[in-house]
């Protein structure tokens, strides 16, 4: 693997020099883009709109636009808004991870003690295991501020990028139905279900079973054979009696 930032983790009085890796990779198709009349590959090309002329990646500069003209904006630049943030990930404060909402966890990186730092880094990553906190930290990462939590993983420590409040959309636009506090035949009878189908929770046992399929589909039409799409069928409609239903599925579950 190849580090895509290096810095170090402010700890108190502590400095502990890290490597940042990217801990996820993508499990979908690479599909190209081509002309449906040739299958010719598409190619795309960063183009001066006064010119036309094709531009090198190394040509290219980052401008930010004020009364109709363009200020020019540089690496020191971006690194001088905060030289801090940029080289270090401060830790903040610590929380109990559970206080944190599902829907703020963005990108998870894994951090890698540098030259000298294997005792510290061994250390914090210890205590957070011992006392089953996560670290609160803000950084800067290509040239855009990141909020983000450390927390032990297996051997490592592992940083999690989330989401800032304010890019959390409101839910005030959708129509959903309101939260009922009365205790039902059916809210008993859903408790049960979930109760029937609740087991401990092992990444292992899921795939992604689509991209397997997808690729033999493809492989079979590169053979000349054709396979046709399922008809899905609607299992639920509003005016599906829910009693009957949530019945169904726990005896169904009983006899499987």
């Amino acid at each position: 693997m190849r580090s895509i930032w290096t810095g170090s983790i402010s700890f108190g009085l502590i400095n502990i020099p890290i490597k940042m890796f990217s801990a996820v990779q993508e499990s979908s198709l690479d599909m190209d883009m081509l002309d449906a009349k040739d299958h010719s590959n598409i190619k795309f090309k960063r183009v001066n709109e006064k010119t036309g002329k094709e531009v090198t990646f190394a040509n290219i500069v980052k401008g930010y636009k004020i009364d109709d003209k363009y200020v020019i904006v540089e690496d020191e630049d971006f690194e001088a808004a905060d030289a801090v943030k940029t080289k270090t990930i401060d830790i903040q404060s610590f929380v109990d991870e559970k206080e944190i909402e599902s829907i703020y966890y963005e990108q998870p990186y894994f951090l890698e003690p540098d030259k000298g730092a294997m005792n510290a880094y061994g250390l914090l990553r210890d205590a957070l295991a011992s006392t089953g906190k996560v670290g609160v930290t803000s950084f800067v990462l290509r040239n855009k501020e990141s909020l983000a939590i450390l927390r032990p993983y297996k051997n490592i420590i592992l940083l999690n990028r989330i989401r800032f409040e304010q890019e959390i959309r409101s839910t005030d636009e959708l129509k959903v139905p309101a939260i009922s506090k009365k205790k039902t035949k059916e809210m008993d009878m859903a408790e049960k279900l979930i109760d029937q189908l609740t087991e401990k929770f092992d990444i292992s046992n899921f795939k992604d079973e689509y991209t397997d399929k997808l690729l033999k589909i493809i492989k079979n039409k590169a053979k000349g054979k054709k396979v046709k799409a399922p008809k899905l069928k609607v299992v639920h409609k509003q005016s599906d009696d829910l009693l009957d239903m949530l019945k169904a599925s726990l005896e169904n579950k009983k006899s499987s």
